[in-house]
């Protein structure tokens, strides 16, 4: 059965939604709203959607069995909670929403009206991080001993259209880039136990160089150069770096360390490009690249699998329990630099199983 999916928030990320829809065979977009209406009704007809709802009307209706919700981080709570309370269920865009009490939120409606609430990203069901998965439960580095993670760039300033969102509440490179890298961890190593954290302000303020608001001032109210140490349930410990504030880097996008080799994972923001492996006493890298049918861009693919594990009675993988793990080692490496101390997490998820070379959504 393909389950009909409404889509809410026609911006910049709804464009590959809509194109992908055509790839997966678990769901079919057959709605879409926003609250500038012109956004929806260009979307619809760029996209062979056949209907297009104000966005009270497509949380009410009856037709719709999945919301996607791809509004700004702001509204990500207030519109998961609305589609949940009328029995739907949600899928979000990352993050899972700004604040620890909005994510706990969603996840308690959801469990109440006994419905699903999946979140973005799904990139770590590309079959990069799916490979690295395979390698290491296979055992070809031996026991994890640890990781590194960075994300280092100047900002988003130069290119988006409208970067004020990225410096304010809600933002900053950890909040906004994290959750690809801290997933693609959890998924691969499992939950954090406890953290501790640093995080600055570099630019006060910051000068938009795109347009079409290319002069226009940004003060910035989020820190934009956020460290991490993570230790995971299982014993290993992690390095993360999100920066905002970075001319140049040479830094691994993900490394993982074994007691007998490691791998170098390429961007988690991607979804199939090649792995790096390299065993102790070998002198070059391995390159191994992946298998896969799906598009470079796979972007819906979390959407896909959640309908899948919806309709067999499973928990699919980007869920929200996972979602809301990684919220909260993001809430908790920035209360970790502000209060000066180490932060205990409060929740833990369940490692997703790895997904299937056969596997298709």
């Amino acid at each position: 059965m393909t389950l009909n999916v409404g889509l809410i928030g026609c911006g910049n990320i709804s464009g590959i939604y809509l194109e992908n829809s055509r790839h997966y065979k678990s769901f079919n977009i057959v709605a879409c709203a926003d609250l500038d209406r012109a956004k929806a009704e260009e979307a619809a007809a760029k996209h062979g959607v056949p209907n297009v709802m104000e966005v009270d009307e497509l949380i009410e209706s009856p037709d719709i069995d999945i919301v996607l919700n791809l509004t700004v981080p702001h509204a990500h709570a207030d519109v998961a909670v609305r589609a949940v309370e009328q029995k739907k269920h949600v899928y979000s865009e990352k993050p899972l929403a700004i604040t620890l009490e909005d994510g706990k939120r969603i996840i308690e409606k959801a469990a109440e009206y006994n419905v699903i609430a999946g979140s973005a990203p799904d990139t770590f069901l590309g079959s990069s991080i799916q490979l690295a998965g395979h390698l290491i439960e296979d055992g070809a580095i031996g026991k994890i001993v640890g990781a590194t993670a960075f994300m280092m760039s100047r900002g988003p300033e130069s290119w988006h259209p409208n970067p004020e969102f990225f410096y304010h509440a809600g933002g900053g490179p950890m909040y906004d880039m994290g959750p690809y890298y801290l997933t693609a961890l959890v998924s691969l190593l499992g939950p954090v136990k406890r953290l501790t954290g640093s995080a600055r302000i570099t630019y006060p303020e910051r000068m938009i160089t795109s347009e079409p608001k290319y002069g226009e001032k940004i003060v910035v109210q989020v820190p934009t150069h956020v460290t991490g140490i993570l230790d995971f349930e299982q014993g290993a410990t992690a390095t993360i770096t999100t920066s905002f504030d970075v001319a140049a880097a040479r830094t691994p996008f993900i490394e993982i360390y074994g007691e007998e080799g490691t791998i170098s994972l390429p961007d988690p923001n991607c979804f199939h490009l090649p792995v790096l492996m390299k065993k102790h006493g070998e002198e070059e890298w391995k390159e191994i690249k992946p298998e896969t049918k799906l598009p470079e861009n796979a972007r819906g693919i979390g959407l896909a699998e959640m309908a899948e594990a919806i309709e067999s009675g499973e928990t699919p993988r980007a869920n929200g329990d996972m979602a809301y793990h990684v919220l909260e080692i993001m809430h908790g490496i920035h209360h970790s630099s502000d209060y000066g101390q180490h932060y205990q997490m409060d929740s833990t998820c369940e490692k997703p199983n790895l997904v299937e070379k056969s596997a298709s959504f």
